[in-house]
C-alpha cells in the first residue's frame, strides 16, 4: 500500500468495513420490508435476498482478488480497462456510476420522506403534485439541506466522511439488534402462519422470491465502494478483499434478521393493516416488540442514520468513479481536479450532490424508477467486473494477486451468470421484473448521455482516451 498516490491514505480497518456495510444497510429495512413481506412473505424475502446474496458474494470474491491485484481509484474502470479495452471500461464504469448516483438520489428523496414520518405535520407549502405525489416547499428544503450537508463533508475529506459512517453505522447496529433481540423475545411462531410463502401456487411463489431476488442487488450493493477509494487505504491489501467478503455476509445477514424478526412479531394482518397506513411496518414491529411507540420513533432514527451512511458511501464511490473516468479522459477533464488541502474530487462531488438535489424535484415517485434503474445499472456493471476477472486471470496469469481466488473458473462463471441472469430478468416481459417505462426512459436517457461523453472524449483527447496522463 505505499505506491505512490494523489490521494491521502487514511482509511483504516474499521473505516473500510463500515464504510462497506453503511452502504448496503440503507433505509430500505425500515421503509421497503413491508412491500417485499407482501409479495414474498417471510420465507420467500429471507429466500431471496440469500439468493441475490449468493449472487453478490460471488461478485464479490471477484472484486475481492481485482481490487488487490490493481488497486487504484475507480477500481472497475481500471479492471474491465485491462480486460476490455477503453470502450468496455466506459460502459461498465457508466453503468456503475449510474447505480451509484441512483441510490444517492433514492437516500436525497427517502430523507424528507422520514422526517414527515416523524413530524406529520412537516408538509408546509405546497408547490406542485407529480406523479401523485405532492411536492411541498419543506420536503424540498430539508433533502436540499442534507444533501448541501454531506457533499460538504466529503469535500472536507475522506477521513471526515469516515468518522461520520462509523458513529452513524453504530447507531444502525444497536437499533437492529434491539429489534432482532425483542421480537426473539415478544414474537411466537404461530405469527408466520399464513405468510411464509406467498403465491396462487409454486410457479407464483417462485416468481415472488425472484421479485425480490432482484432488486435484492439494490439493497445490498455497497461493497464496490472500497475499489473506488482504494488509493485512501492504509492497511495490508489482503486485509481488504477479507473486508470486503466480510461486509457482504453481515448485509445479507443484517436483511435476513430484520424481516425474520417482522414476521415473527406481527401477523400478516398486521403487516397487511401497517403497509396500508404509513407503510413503516419494520417501525411498528419494533413498538409491538417493545410495547412503546417511542420504540418505534427510535428505530425510525435508525433508518435516518442508515440513509445517510448510505448516502455517504454512495457519495464517496460514485465521485471516485467519475474522477478515474476523468483522469482516463473518458469524460471532461474538469472533473479529475482534487481538492489541494483536503485531496478530494472537489468537482465530482459537486456534480454528484447537485444531481441529489435536482432528483428531490422529482417528487417520492421516483424512489421506485431510480432504484430500480439504478439496480439494473448495478447488474450489468458487476457482469462485466467478474467477467474481466476471468480474462485477466489467463490475459495476465503473472499479475500479483495479495487475494487470490480458489477455483477461479468455477467462482468466475457462476458471478458472471448469475449477474447475467439478474440482468436479463430485468429485460424479459412478463418476468415479474420487467422495468416500467418510466425506468426504460432513465437508463435510455444514460445510455444516450455516456454516448454523447464518449464521443466528445474521444473527439477532443484522441488517443488519450482510456489513458492516463
Amino acid at each position: 500500500m505505499s505506491e505512490k498516490t494523489k490521494f491521502n491514505r487514511v482509511l483504516n480497518t474499521l473505516d473500510v468495513l463500515v464504510t462497506a456495510f453503511g452502504a448496503m444497510i440503507g433505509w430500505g429495512w425500515v421503509v421497503s420490508t413491508g412491500s417485499w413481506l407482501s409479495r414474498a412473505g417471510v420465507g420467500g424475502t429471507v429466500l431471496g435476498f440469500v439468493i441475490g446474496g449468493i449472487m453478490i458474494y460471488f461478485v464479490g470474491l471477484t472484486y475481492a482478488e481485482l481490487t488487490t491485484a490493481l488497486p487504484q481509484v475507480g477500481g472497475e474502470r481500471v479492471f474491465s480497462l485491462r480486460a476490455f479495452g477503453p470502450v468496455g471500461s466506459f460502459i461498465c464504469t457508466w453503468f456503475l456510476i449510474l447505480s451509484y448516483i441512483g441510490v444517492v438520489c433514492f437516500e436525497a428523496c427517502s430523507l424528507p420522506t422520514v422526517i414527515q414520518y416523524i413530524f406529520p405535520g412537516f408538509m408546509k407549502g405546497y408547490l406542485y403534485t407529480i406523479a401523485g405525489f405532492d411536492v411541498y416547499a419543506t420536503w424540498l428544503f430539508a433533502g436540499i439541506v442534507f444533501a448541501v450537508l454531506i457533499t460538504y463533508v466529503n469535500i472536507r475529506g475522506i477521513k471526515a466522511a469516515a468518522v461520520f459512517q462509523t458513529v452513524l453505522t453504530i447507531i444502525i447496529a444497536a437499533v437492529g439488534i434491539s429489534l432482532v433481540a425483542a421480537s426473539a423475545v415478544r414474537g411466537t411462531p404461530s405469527n408466520l402462519d399464513g405468510h411464509i410463502f406467498l403465491g396462487d401456487g409454486v410457479v407464483a411463489s417462485i416468481k415472488n422470491v425472484l421479485s425480490i431476488a432482484v432488486i435484492a442487488p439494490f439493497f445490498l450493493f455497497g461493497f464496490d465502494v472500497i475499489p473506488q477509494v482504494a488509493e485512501e487505504i492504509k492497511i495490508p491489501l489482503k486485509k481488504v478483499g477479507r473486508l470486503m467478503l466480510l461486509s457482504i455476509v453481515l448485509a445479507v445477514l443484517f436483511y435476513g434478521l430484520v424481516v425474520f424478526s417482522v414476521g415473527y412479531v406481527m401477523t400478516e394482518k398486521d403487516i397487511s393493516t401497517s403497509v396500508g397506513s404509513n407503510g413503516l411496518v419494520t417501525a411498528e414491529a419494533m413498538a409491538k416488540a417493545f410495547s412503546s411507540e417511542v420504540m418505534a420513533k427510535i428505530l425510525i432514527i435508525g433508518g435516518i442514520c442508515g440513509i445517510l451512511t448510505s448516502w455517504n458511501s454512495f457519495m464517496i464511490g460514485g465521485s471516485r468513479a467519475l474522477f478515474s473516468m476523468a483522469e482516463a479522459h473518458m469524460i471532461p477533464t474538469v472533473f479529475a481536479k482534487l481538492n489541494k488541502k483536503h485531496k478530494t474530487p472537489t468537482n465530482a462531488l459537486v456534480l454528484v450532490g447537485a444531481l441529489s438535489i435536482a432528483s428531490l424535484f422529482l417528487g417520492r415517485s421516483a424512489l421506485i424508477w431510480i432504484s430500480d434503474t439504478a439496480s439494473f445499472a448495478c447488474c450489468i456493471a458487476y457482469c462485466m467486473v467478474a467477467a474481466a476477472f476471468l480474462i485477466l486471470r489467463k490475459k495476465e496469469p503473472q499479475l500479483e494477486r495479495p487475494y487470490k481466488v480458489k477455483k477461479y473458473m468455477a467462482v468466475g462463471l457462476i458471478a458472471t451468470v448469475m449477474a447475467a441472469i439478474m440482468v436479463f430478468l430485468y429485460l424479459i416481459p412478463g418476468s415479474g421484473c420487467t422495468l416500467a417505462p418510466q425506468e426504460w426512459a432513465i437508463a435510455a436517457g444514460w445510455v444516450i448521455l455516456g454516448t454523447g461523453m464518449a464521443v466528445y472524449a474521444k473527439r477532443k483527447y484522441k488517443k488519450k482516451f482510456g489513458e492516463m496522463d
